[in-house]
């Protein structure tokens, strides 16, 4: 039998590679709305506590009525700490969730939180992939998180696809 008339066996699907796919943790159901306090300050630097108040009350509410409302400034100004929690006391009755931060900020903390709940000791002595190029926004502080807590457990941590992967930890063989 030459080798062309060999049949083709797919050596990726035949491995024990275990693949973590963090898209996979990616809070779909979830809506976000961004609140910059920066357009409710005079000239976007200065906050006069009358025309913020006068400002929050001419907000439609229902408008974040079962969102994520993520709470933030992106002007260089220094607003108190009562003036997010003004915004967040009107938002309370309508917003599913309120998070002070961009979107950026809120997915490093969801992540962190979903691998922090993973019993990733079922990866024991195994071989694990975690995979890149994703369609969804995950942070890179996602896969920070992941190698390090995956390291106790796992023989080798790669990088990428099964098909071609980057090397990141690789456990010492025991003598």
């Amino acid at each position: 039998m030459s080798s062309s008339d060999k049949p083709l066996v797919n050596r990726v699907a035949n491995s024990a590679l275990i693949t973590i796919n963090l898209e996979n943790y990616f809070p779909d159901k979830l809506s976000f709305v961004e609140i910059d306090i920066k357009d409710y300050l005079f000239k976007e630097l200065i906050l006069k506590e009358k025309d913020f108040r006068t400002a929050l009350k001419e907000i439609n509410w229902e408008n974040y009525k079962g969102k994520t409302v993520l709470l933030y400034c992106s002007a260089d100004a220094i607003i108190p700490v009562w003036a997010y929690m003004l915004f967040s006391a009107q938002l309370a009755p309508y917003a599913d969730l309120i998070h002070f931060g961009k979107k950026t900020h809120f997915l490093e903390e969801h992540y962190n939180k979903s691998i922090a709940e993973l019993d990733l000791s079922i990866h024991e002595g195994k071989r694990v992939v975690i995979k890149g190029c994703s369609d969804k926004e995950v942070p890179a502080s996602a896969y920070v998180s992941l190698t390090r807590a995956l390291q106790p457990f796992a023989q080798s941590i790669m990088y990428g696809e099964p098909c071609s992967t980057v090397p990141i930890f690789k456990r010492p063989r025991k003598v």
